[in-house]
């Protein structure tokens, strides 16, 4: 949806209890910087993913389903509650694409306008040609397309972030349910608020339930740090169940198409897979690595698979942003192999653990090299 009129309205600002409304144009007056994406992709042609901006408030055009786009900072919780619903927009309807299928179709609507066809890359890995040969003398072919659904983080201790700011030496302090401050402090200090490492002061006490879901930067965290600035005192967000499953990042969201070509014995000759990975809306902390350095490189999983070639596309659309969570990759990758063998099984007549037993890596082959680039 694009925005015609500012969300920080009179009645939300008059509002008991209320000290400040900011939003998007507020942070952008300052110089505040978008949030990074700290992983890089590089596709078929050698050139760079498409990294559209991702304000920390949607300034002019919401993206997808939990895009903020005004903080409201008020004496207590329950008076934030009330004042937020006096947050009046206008708002114009755009066409929206809820599939990557959708994203990808000529003349597709653009979830950003900078980035053609909604393709945020376009990558590759292995040898085609000597997989192409392979399937020309195969025997069997196992055939699979594989749908790995979105993996929504839901942990019983939500994320939480305090910042404060120390007028007297211009140092700020963030608290934050983080499995990774390490990270947090230099991709808000150098990206997003602008200011010197050394002025940041990051702590990760009592983190909860994780698994990925809190280790990478989210808007929230740069909010209240740069909110405690300017208001010159601490400020707290603590997200509700409802929150948490807007704006914590889900994992997967994979549509996979493999097939496995074998000889007349069963044993494997060579492995294709061409996925359509989903970034959602914007590009998170580590999404872009997930799919083709997490997953595709583990495509040989234990076995003697001679040629294997991937093909994976990276596409923006209008949901929520993915980013690493409960095993980021190597869960997609697994399922794959496990599926398309058992496949393969049925297709050529055989016991499904004889199919494994005749393609497992043997032990005196050890360190052993895939076509998949790792050993």
């Amino acid at each position: 949806m694009r925005m015609r009129k500012s969300a920080a309205s009179t009645p939300a600002r008059s509002a008991p209890g209320v000290i400040a409304v900011f939003t998007g144009a507020d942070m952008a007056a300052e110089k505040i910087g978008v949030l990074p994406c700290s992983w890089q992709v590089k596709n078929k042609d050698g050139t760079p993913i498409a990294e559209p901006p991702h304000p920390v408030l949607a300034i002019s055009k919401v993206r997808h389903v939990g895009d903020p786009v005004a903080v409201l900072v008020a004496e207590t919780k329950p008076q934030a509650r009330d004042a937020a619903e006096r947050i009046a927009s206008e708002w114009e309807v755009l066409p929206a694409l809820a599939s990557m299928e959708a994203a990808l179709d000529a003349g597709a609507p653009l979830v950003h306008d900078e980035v053609p066809g909604n393709l945020c890359y376009d990558w590759h890995l292995g040898d085609e040609g000597a997989v192409d040969a392979a399937f020309a003398k195969a025997c069997k072919v196992a055939r699979l397309e594989l749908f790995n659904n979105p993996l929504i983080p839901n942990a019983m201790e939500p994320r939480c972030a305090v910042g404060d700011y120390d007028a007297a030496t211009g140092d700020y302090t963030l608290w934050t349910t983080s499995q990774n401050p390490h990270v947090i402090r230099l991709l808000k200090g150098a990206f997003v608020l602008n200011v010197p490492e050394h002025t940041l002061c990051v702590f990760a006490a009592d983190v909860g339930g994780g698994f990925g879901s809190k280790i990478y930067h989210n808007a929230e965290e740069a909010i209240v740090t740069w909110a405690a600035g300017k208001l010159k005192r601490p400020v707290k967000w603590t997200a509700d169940r409802t929150e948490s499953f807007r704006s914590d990042m889900p994992g997967r969201d994979h549509v996979t198409q493999a097939k496995l070509a074998l000889d007349d014995q069963g044993r494997f000759l060579a492995l294709r897979v061409r996925t359509l990975a989903n970034m959602g809306a914007y590009l998170s902390s580590f999404a872009p690595c997930v799919p083709p350095y997490l997953s595709a490189t583990l495509l040989a999983g234990v076995y003697t698979t001679p040629a294997i070639y991937a093909e994976l596309k990276a596409v923006f659309t209008n949901t929520g942003p993915v980013d690493a969570y409960r095993g980021a990759g190597r869960p997609e990758a697994t399922l794959l192999l496990k599926r398309l063998v058992d496949i393969a099984a049925h297709e050529m007549g055989m016991d499904r653990v004889e199919i494994r037993r005749r393609n497992f890596i043997p032990k005196d082959a050890c360190p052993y090299q895939t076509p998949a680039a790792l050993q």
